[in-house]
């Protein structure tokens, strides 16, 4: 793609995409180039019709693959060529809504006993202590631990926003420990390399190996602590606009999916019927 290609990467730093977006999409629009043997600017609407049918039977592309696929062409041509993209003529598929996986108290608990390294439980805590993601957790420094409010600052989240969270007391106690145990001077968790933060397939690695002593069957990755805070959040009555702000959502609709998940005693809720006033029966 020569020229393009870099024209793309600019466009893509100055939206400010994350470098795994950037290296995601540069993907998708050279295999389409590859597929077609042609430079882009020769094909329209219909190569990038047949170009997303064809990774679907095809390829059995999966549903993520396809977005992926689907997003990565349209910024090319709409940002970088400059060029109307048709949504009717190019539509995107619909991606099913699965609940996500959540872990009860007692399997989070069984996860933290069945770790053994302690820069390890440190991690899995502040995940679940304050909702972050995986990604979130491996930029931490040390000065974003605010003992004083309690706090986690999440700097450069998903969309490029800054944040505060919650840090459990308990989570603080294990992160003193860590800390006189590893003394971290900059990075929260350090990786191999100097100047380097952990990265985020040891983390996963780990919680796998955890997850896998502690017996629990569920197909739960790392990312299923930050479901977990949310729904037990949500058990415990929390508003969700708070539960939207410590998750960093843009939209409430993304927080919505926890009220599907979330464990509400039925018995509890009472019909608004029972509140009408007992003296005022209604006659047959």
């Amino acid at each position: 793609m020569g020229r393009l290609r870099d024209r793309m990467i600019m466009d893509m730093e100055l939206k400010s995409l994350s470098p795994r977006t950037i290296k995601t999409y540069l993907r998708w629009v050279e295999q389409f180039v590859i597929h077609y043997g042609k430079s882009p600017e020769q094909l329209g609407d219909e190569e990038i019709r047949d170009y997303l049918h064809y990774i679907l039977k095809e390829k059995k592309a999966s549903q993520a693959a396809m977005n992926q696929a689907y997003s990565a062409l349209k910024f090319f041509y709409e940002k970088t060529l400059q060029r109307e993209w048709n949504g009717s003529k190019i539509p995107r598929s619909k991606t099913p809504k699965k609940l996500p996986i959540v872990l009860s108290q007692d399997e989070v608990q069984r996860i933290f006993s069945s770790t053994r390294n302690l820069k390890h439980l440190t991690a899995f805590m502040i995940i679940y202590s304050g909702g972050l993601r995986v990604g979130e957790l491996v930029k931490l420094k040390v000065s974003d631990i605010d003992r004083e409010r309690m706090s986690i600052r999440i700097r450069h989240g998903k969309g490029a926003k800054d944040r505060y969270t919650v840090l459990g007391e308990r989570t603080l106690e294990v992160i003193q420990e860590y800390w006189h145990s590893c003394h971290p001077q900059d990075w929260l968790f350090p990786g191999e390399k100097t100047g380097n933060y952990l990265s985020v397939s040891s983390i996963q690695r780990a919680f796998r190996g955890s997850l896998t002593r502690a017996g629990i069957p569920k197909h739960a990755s790392v990312h299923t602590l930050r479901h977990s805070f949310a729904t037990h959040l949500l058990e415990r009555g929390v508003d969700l606009y708070f539960i939207q702000r410590l998750l960093g959502h843009t939209s409430s609709k993304t927080t919505l999916v926890y009220i599907h998940v979330a464990r509400r005693n039925i018995s509890q809720i009472k019909s608004p019927i029972d509140f009408f006033d007992k003296d005022k029966k209604p006659k047959p």
